[in-house]
Parts: C-alpha cells; structure tokens; sequence
C-alpha cells in the first residue's frame, strides 16, 4: 500500500494572497492530504487582496477552498487556531514537510522564539523539532535586524527560507506566471518536479 503524501500548509496575515492560493490549488495534484491553517489576519489579506470570504468555521472554509481547488473532498482540512487535537499538533502524527506562505514577521518570530501561542506556529515548531523540512516565505519590505536576526535563526535551525521573489527571465505576462514561478520554486524544494515554468537556460 503506497504512503500517503502529507504535509501542512500555514497563511498567514502578510501581503501575498495570490501566493498562497496559487501554491495551494498546485499542491492539491501532488498531495493526498493538506493540513490548512489560516490566521484571522490572513483572512482579512484574502479578502482584500484577492476578494475571497472565508468564514471562520474550519468545515465552512474547508467547503470554499475545495470548490476554488477544484479537488476531492477531505484533500484540503482546515483546523482552527487552537485545535490542539489535530494531527499538526504533535511529533507523532504530524506531516514532515510545512509550508508557510506568505509568513508575516509575527509568526516568523513566535516560531524562532519557540513559542507555540497557536496551532500554525505549534505545528512549526513541531516540523523543526521532528527534524522535518519547513519552508517559509517572508513578505515584508524592507526586512527589520530583528527579522533578519529571526530569519538567520531559523535557517541555523534548519528552515529554508524563501522571500517571495519571482523571476523574470521566463518573460512572465500576468501576475499568475510570477506566483507560478514561487509556486514552482516550493515545488521543487519539496522534492516535485513540475512544468510551472521553464528552468533557467531552456528558455533565455
């Protein structure tokens, strides 16, 4: 019996929206299972950024982002901030790959410090503790010390960094072929070949 492909999504309140979905509708043809935790403040950014509503009801967001994904039911489960039960929650069930995008200076710091105030950052802190793979796309500009002296923390501890910066040597011609090149760059740290776009010096 094959493994089933898991891992945990966290948005974040930073600017970047269009990063997030985009990411997300992509991970859907790769994974089986996507452990989705959204900030309040992240629901307050989709709606103004990219005019998606998500309720505060886990099933109820759950429900609209399966119809945007386009995917099958139970892919995509969504947890509340303080669902302690869900499997993110510990070293002994929780997927070992995370993603966090966008990723505000907030969450940035409650993770480098260790302090596990809700279930996006336990589930962090989890992946790093489990010697796992957590990627996480900072939005902020221009970068503090004390974000930069957190980031450094957290790449020492393991975490790979990604700022959300898109190339543009693919020629891009919409704002979805830039969020499809961050997209294609998680990819292919978590392991996933894709055709997102052309790799540098096959299209130049």
């Amino acid at each position: 019996m094959a493994t089933k492909r898991r891992i945990s999504f966290g948005i974040t309140g930073a600017s970047g929206a269009l990063y997030a979905l985009n990411l997300l509708k992509n991970l859907t043809g790769y994974y089986d299972e996507i452990h989705l935790m959204i900030t309040d403040a992240a629901r307050i950014v989709l709606a103004t950024e990219v005019a998606l509503s998500l309720p505060e009801s886990p099933k109820k967001s759950q429900a609209i982002l399966t119809d945007y994904c386009g995917c099958s039911e139970k892919l995509i489960q969504v947890y509340s901030k303080e669902n302690w039960y869900s499997p993110v929650a510990s070293g002994s069930a929780a997927p070992k790959q995370m993603v966090i995008c966008p990723a505000s200076m907030g969450c940035v710091s409650a993770i480098a410090t260790g302090a596990s105030n809700t279930l996006l950052e336990r589930a962090a802190d989890v992946v790093i503790k489990e010697r796992g793979q957590l990627i996480l796309l900072p939005r902020e500009m221009p970068f503090s010390t004390i974000h930069l002296k957190n980031l450094l923390t957290l790449s020492e501890a393991g975490v790979t960094i990604m700022p959300a910066a898109p190339g543009y040597y693919g020629k891009p011609k919409t704002i979805d072929d830039l969020a499809d090149f961050v997209s294609a760059r998680i990819l292919n740290h978590l392991g996933i070949d894709n055709i997102l776009n052309n790799p540098w010096g096959y299209n130049c």
